[in-house]
């Protein structure tokens, strides 16, 4: 299973991205989709996540009403619309995807997208 992040960039504070999260590969059903976040010096901490099957969504107190995600299942893509960004929102964001396979779950992570907010 291959993970791709996009949409990264440079952004003035109160300013809006969109993430992307491509997931492919050989046959495999998606189970759960999560966005994480990696300041410089600070430890990875869980974003926004998604049940895939029903959509239930979930926010870190952070990303409450400024963060919204979503998936499309017929592209196998996950998406993080980030707004009103603060500069403490600069980090690489990470896209981590949890699949089946013959009943076994795996983890696979993207290799991450910059994400900076001017002040």
């Amino acid at each position: 299973v291959q993970v791709v992040e996009s949409g990264g960039g440079l952004v003035q504070t109160g300013g809006s991205l969109r993430l992307t999260c491509a997931a492919s590969g050989s046959t495999f059903t998606t189970r759960f989709m999560a966005w994480f976040r990696q300041a410089p010096g600070k430890q990875r901490e869980l974003v926004a996540s998604i049940l895939y099957h029903n959509g239930a969504e979930s926010y870190a107190d952070s990303a409450k009403g400024r963060f919204t995600i979503s998936r499309d299942t017929a592209e196998n893509t996950m998406y993080l619309q980030m707004n009103n960004l603060k500069p403490e929102d600069t980090a690489v964001y990470y896209c981590k995807v949890m699949v089946s396979v013959d009943l076994q779950l795996y983890d696979y992570w993207g290799q991450g997208t910059q994400v900076t907010v001017s002040s």
